[in-house]
């Protein structure tokens, strides 16, 4: 799979980053991933698209192995058509959006948050846009 985007922070991207990704699924093959890294080079969140089984995954590989899968059959992707995925994340869990479909709530694996500095995706589907946005956690400041 070709790396098609990459961004770090020094300060982290967990929690209050918003990862969204649009593109055209014009693959039969499951060849489409974000992963979350930390500065240690572990997968914190790995979620994958699996086209061949409608499911979505998501893991973690930290101290050289493999978490258990979690796995959603919520799955609104259509092979051949165009694709938005979101991920976000809060101060318990990564949420993914596909389709504007909640697909998959993954509880965090990694502590301490800040240390989740990197993201990178990989496909080797045609992406049009990739965008990575810092969004509030609250609402308003206080002011009236």
């Amino acid at each position: 799979m070709a790396l098609q985007f990459e961004a770090f922070c020094a300060a982290g991207l967990v929690p209050g980053w918003n990862l969204l990704v649009q593109g055209h699924s014009d693959s039969g093959e499951d060849k489409f991933e974000i992963n979350f890294l930390s500065e240690k080079g572990d997968i914190v969140f790995h979620i994958k698209p699996r086209f061949s089984s409608a499911t979505m995954v998501g893991n973690a590989f930290q101290g050289g192995r493999w978490g258990p899968e979690e796995v959603s059959s919520v799955f609104p992707l259509v092979l051949g058509e165009p694709f938005e995925m979101e991920v976000s994340s809060d101060a318990e869990h990564f949420h993914v959006h596909a389709q504007e479909h909640k697909v998959l709530q993954f509880a965090h694996r990694h502590r301490p948050l800040a240390a989740i500095t990197r993201v990178q995706v990989l496909s080797d589907h045609r992406l049009a846009q990739v965008e990575l946005a810092r969004r509030s956690l609250s609402w308003g400041d206080g002011s009236y």
